[in-house]
């Protein structure tokens, strides 16, 4: 009877706790904190809710279809997501369902192929209207993106007290790919009309569910390779004469792009006071040359940089780190994944892109060969919630910031005891 006992027991612990362990792992949600996440990657207290919105920007220039340096207009329209401290009723579920492609709409060989996977919000949920309006984030994926890319950190960042607007931008996105000269252009012209969209409706009386919830005086901006070169734009890097030159003759003549030129008086003429720091997670450009030393030196307000070192599509010597190094004039840090390519920002890669059919691209434009992405998405958590933290809401969080430089000798704030490996976080002040 006794070994019977023993014997049930044993296959009980070899059927049951495999299961338990599968479902588990099959619950876990892209931003959800591993156990070994950093303090400030836990989310906030802040339920989150979730909405689609589609914003029509009239009478841009259609650089698509310019012809002997005429720019034709058209009605560019945008879809956002947008991510807000909500209401949600008690025993209510937070469980979005966000939509995505793999794949690229004028590649051939790589078919769009449509999936989705879950958040921790509800859709459509009630604002939280509390006593004050919460800081603004616009987020702007990279080429070819999407809105919903970066679904780990703008979640947890709307559970921590802001309003997270995130842009597709049309003819950038995998489903709508067109010629790069569009993203050239648009990336900062994009972000710069959201930005003005955002601040009307949150005025009090708007009638959008914005009201009185985004505060667009009191914005920070988010960009990721592409999304990174149009962000750093509009925060004050004003595009080199280089670039300019490049734009003309792959457009057969156009300028359009020569008012995001450093010195251009409509460039200076557009500079924000409402923005007040930004994050540039691996951006694109520096080795093109679309910066030179007077564009980056328009870089007044505080900058987060993130890169990995050995970063093969926006560089690192002479990518971001270069960037780091010439925005002299303001107050900048550099977060380095060390061996860590490009895919420093988005979400795990979805089972889709495991399909053995697909090309490599669809499961290499998520992973990172020498990370876990599951684990960079806990980092920039973390570090993203103090940097915000520090310059949109005045918090205390500059110890998780102003940290010994290298991983590995001290323990930095918020790190767990053998979690602290291959990091490496640089701080300059501006004038130095």
């Amino acid at each position: 009877m006794k070994r019977n006992c023993f014997f049930i027991i044993l296959v009980y612990f070899l059927i049951a706790a495999p299961v338990k362990a599968q479902t588990i792992a099959a619950s876990f949600i892209n931003g959800d904190a591993l156990p070994d996440a950093p303090e400030l990657a836990a989310r906030g207290p802040y339920k989150v809710g979730v909405r689609t919105l589609t914003l029509i920007n009239k009478d841009q220039a259609d650089i698509l279809h310019s012809k002997g340096g005429a720019d034709p207009l058209y009605d560019r329209s945008l879809k956002l997501e947008v991510w807000y401290p909500a209401r949600v009723p008690e025993g209510k579920a937070m469980l979005a369902v966000y939509e995505d492609v793999l794949g690229s709409s004028n590649d051939s060989l790589r078919p769009i192929v449509p999936f989705s996977f879950k958040g921790r919000a509800l859709r459509d949920a009630v604002p939280d209207e509390g006593a004050a309006a919460f800081p603004l984030v616009i987020v702007s994926h990279g080429y070819p993106g999407s809105r919903v890319l970066l679904s780990y950190l703008t979640e947890n960042l709307a559970s921590k007290g802001y309003v997270v607007v995130a842009i597709d931008h049309t003819e950038s996105t995998h489903s709508d790919t067109k010629g790069f000269q569009s993203t050239l252009l648009n990336r900062s012209k994009d972000v710069l009309f959201v930005l003005n969209e955002m601040a009307e409706a949150g005025k009090a009386g708007s009638g959008s569910f914005l009201s009185g919830l985004a505060d667009a005086g009191n914005t920070a901006l988010i960009g990721y390779s592409m999304g990174g070169y149009g962000v750093l734009n509009v925060a004050g890097a004003g595009y080199s004469e280089k670039l300019a030159g490049f734009f003309t003759a792959m457009t057969g003549g156009s300028k359009a792009i020569n008012v995001r030129t450093a010195n251009n008086p409509q460039f200076e003429a557009s500079l924000d006071s409402r923005i007040k720091a930004v994050v540039a997670f691996a951006p694109w450009g520096m080795q093109r040359g679309v910066w030179d030393a007077q564009g980056l030196k328009g870089l007044k307000i505080p900058v987060f940089f993130v890169a990995g070192s050995k970063d093969d599509v926006s560089g690192y010597e002479d990518g971001t780190k270069a960037m780091y190094n010439g925005a002299i004039n303001a107050s900048r840090y550099l977060l380095t994944y060390e061996n860590a390519r490009h895919n420093v920002a988005p979400n795990p890669p979805p089972p889709e892109s495991l399909q053995p059919e697909l090309s490599m691209q669809e499961y290499y434009h998520y992973a990172e060969p020498a990370w876990n992405e599951r684990r960079i998405n806990n980092i920039n958590q973390h570090f993203l919630t103090a940097f915000l933290g520090v310059y949109l809401k005045k918090k205390d969080f500059d110890k998780y910031l102003l940290v010994n430089e290298s991983a590995g000798t001290n323990a930095w704030p918020g790190f767990k005891q053998r979690t602290l490996v291959g990091l490496e976080l640089l701080h300059a002040a501006p004038g130095k």
